[in-house]
């Protein structure tokens, strides 16, 4: 690397000095095409200069934001919209049930547990005590079959790599047992043991960037060292390959699904009553489709996939006959997508999305196919649900309800009589009757028909002058549906207009809506959110000049893309922890699952639509961009922070005009899971700042 001495970068605006940042005459050789990559340096984030250009910069985002005269004025509302209780839906494990509940301003929830339904509840797991700045968190928890040990997964300071502990359920006293390197991997117990899926050792230095290869499945049994623990499998052909492993309920079936990436997977099994069978076998090859095993009845499995049924549909697996001729359906492909199915109480739920808002059904599966009823669940309202899922012999469970303007409401569903009771409902400091949500419809390109959920308080007036804040995500199957959050309901409160934009390259309308915003078809998500914005300017909704456009991880692309293709339509860019760098994400960590998502640049045909829209890449020099925020943290070994480095860094030099374009990254954090409550208010604060700042809104 040879520095350019020459070509140090000290852009001024008003009131603003940023960082010096060096260039470099890095350029890279894509099939005869030339690409420079200046800041390549910033990649290394355990060097010196790295470090140092990541504390100049937070110390020049830090005077901006302190100068806004209304940001102590958004933390203490924030403060006090965010403390509440907030409970999830309890679950069964043997005599007790388990909850989440967060106090109000805890930084961690606290896992507490009662027995039966009228028992006192007690804290079982408290992560808050697990580390002085509440930075490690409980990520998930798996109890063993006759519920006297409970393994789970902590995560310290976001990153994805994951330690393993074991305790004594009676005593609540934590075990010997510790595993470590786990990353991607679900804890499921058979015997007197677990399985769990890792990686080997990284080097100290390279633990939160390196490229991670070789994924392994392995066998603990309590009591020994995991050094002792049973490789399950390796693909030792394919270092570039995931796996995991689940056992049915009953423990008659070891289920490995393997995956090359987001999308697609492979599913063997073992039959664990069948001593004949010693490794797996192959139940669904390929990884052309999406299958999943929700459970099995009795030597058959039960398998959502999208085979043949773009849409979904659920069928019945002869592990001795697996061939896609002998399969019975047991659930049919509908219009709408079936997002989820799982099993409780002899029935079999299933989650369906309508326009992005859930339905969900419930089926008496164990019947003979042909005989099989279909019940409708009725809901509370529109929105999302999670909870549907229990134990076989449940005669009851809990799920939990929300909406844009609906904080997580539990409640009780007696399976036998399809009867809901509420449970909990929190009690918060506002009121959701002031706010309402409506679902509106526009056209993008090649005639595809999006939908928009705008949020917002009652008497809001379509003056075209309205603050805007437009979220979108738009990729890997992910839905976007209703859902609460304390932040954006601030906003609302201060006269905005929260807008969710169903892009795609989600799962909102089935495989073909993903299939539209994927590879090749990226573009019409970029244009589906750039459509939503002229939508609500053309509607009187907004104008540019009030327009804030946000988006974290693919959606952090998605704020970038659509800034770079059209800066004159956004007033405000927020892109979070986004792949910037379209032409280098498959070098770092998991970046190369994502491959099946995006393309490659090792593949010339795929290298040409992604340098078109390759944030990094489409920066113009002189030009006026969005007064810009990125947001990152230095643990986030999901899309490294080097994406956000290097697009900071270039569109500081390419800004023209008066809009900052500041950088604020977080320290003992990572892609967000996780993220104690005081860092996410700490970080709410300051994107509500800016945001308001630069839109021309006051504090109400």
């Amino acid at each position: 690397m040879t520095i350019l001495t020459g070509s140090a970068v000290a852009q001024e605006q008003p009131g603003l000095v940023y960082p010096v940042t060096q260039k470099t005459d890095t350029v890279d050789d894509y099939f005869g095409t030339k690409i420079p990559d200046p800041y390549r340096w910033l990649e290394d984030d355990h060097s010196e200069a790295t470090k140092a250009w990541v504390q100049e910069q937070n110390k020049v985002t830090e005077a901006y934001l302190a100068n806004i005269p209304f940001r102590e004025a958004i933390r203490k509302r924030l403060s006090a919209l965010w403390n509440y209780p907030k409970t999830g839906a309890p679950f069964r494990e043997g005599a007790y049930f388990y909850f989440y509940k967060n106090d109000g301003l805890q930084n961690q929830a606290v896992l507490y547990r009662q027995q039966g339904m009228n028992g006192t509840p007690e804290v079982f797991l408290d992560p808050n005590k697990l580390s002085a700045n509440g930075t490690t968190a409980l990520s998930s928890i798996a109890f063993s079959k006759d519920h006297k040990y409970a393994a789970y997964l902590l995560a310290s300071a976001g990153s994805d790599w994951q330690q393993a502990f074991v305790m004594d359920v009676a005593t609540r006293q934590q075990l010997p047992d510790k595993l470590e390197w786990i990353k991607f991997s679900s804890l499921s117990w058979r015997g007197h043991g677990f399985y769990y899926s890792r990686y080997d050792a990284p080097d100290e230095q390279q633990r939160l960037s390196k490229k991670n290869e070789f994924h392994k499945v392995y066998y603990h049994k309590l009591g020994t060292p995991q050094e002792q623990d049973e490789l399950v499998y390796v693909d030792k052909e394919h270092p570039l390959r995931n796996a995991g492993v689940d056992v049915t309920e009953d423990e008659r079936f070891l289920v490995l699904s393997t995956s090359e990436g987001t999308s697609g997977a492979e599913i063997q099994y073992r039959d664990l009553q069948d001593p004949r069978q010693q490794g797996f076998s192959m139940l669904i090859k390929g990884f052309d489709y999406e299958p999943d095993v929700i459970d099995n009845v009795g030597d058959r499995l039960l398998v959502r996939t999208n085979h043949d049924a773009p849409n979904y549909k659920i069928v019945l697996i002869d592990p001795k006959h697996p061939g896609k001729e002998n399969w019975q359906t047991i659930v049919a492909e509908k219009p709408e997508v079936l997002v989820s199915a799982s099993t409780a109480g002899g029935y079999l739920f299933a989650s369906y999305l309508k326009d992005a808002s859930e339905r969900v059904y419930q089926y008496d599966y164990k019947k003979a196919p042909g005989s099989i009823t279909e019940q409708v669940v009725d809901l509370p309202g529109i929105g999302s649900v999670t909870g549907f899922s229990g134990k076989a012999d449940d005669k009851f469970l809990f799920y939990s309800f929300t909406s844009f303007t609906t904080p997580g409401t539990i409640y009780r569903y007696d399976i036998a009589t399809r009867r809901s009771t509420l449970y909990n409902k929190p009690v918060v400091q506002f009121n959701p009757d002031d706010y309402e949500t409506r679902q509106v419809f526009f056209t993008s390109t090649g005639g595809a028909r999006v939908p928009i959920f705008l949020s917002y308080k009652k008497g809001m007036q379509l003056n075209g002058n309205n603050p805007v804040l437009l979220y979108g995500y738009g990729g890997f199957n992910i839905p976007l549906t209703p859902g609460f959050n304390i932040s954006n309901l601030f906003f609302m409160e201060q006269g905005g207009i929260y807008a969710v934009v169903n892009l795609r390259g989600g799962s909102e309308y089935g495989e073909a809506w993903h299939k539209a915003g994927m590879l090749q078809n990226k573009q019409h998500v970029f244009d589906d959110f750039i459509g939503a914005a002229e939508y609500l300017v053309k509607e009187k909704y907004t104008n540019p000049s009030r327009i804030a456009i946000r988006g974290g991880s693919n959606g952090g692309l998605l704020v970038g893309a659509c800034m770079t293709q059209r800066p004159d339509l956004f007033k405000v860019a927020l892109p979070a922890v986004g792949v910037m760098d379209m032409l280098r994400y498959q070098k770092f960590t998991i970046g190369w699952a994502w491959a099946v998502e995006y393309g490659s640049s090792d593949n010339p045909a795929q290298f040409k639509y992604l340098v078109r829209y390759s944030p990094l890449h489409n920066l113009k020099p002189g030009t006026a961009y969005p007064a810009t925020l990125v947001t990152t943290a230095d643990h986030d070994d999901r899309v490294v922070p080097a994406h956000s480095f290097k697009f900071a860094a270039t569109l500081q030099a390419a800004q023209k005009g008066p809009n900052p374009t500041l950088i604020r990254i977080e320290t003992q954090a990572g892609h967000g899971a996780g993220k104690p409550t005081s860092k996410q208010i700490d970080e709410a604060t300051d994107v509500w700042a800016f945001t308001m700042y630069n839109l021309g809104m006051t504090m109400k």
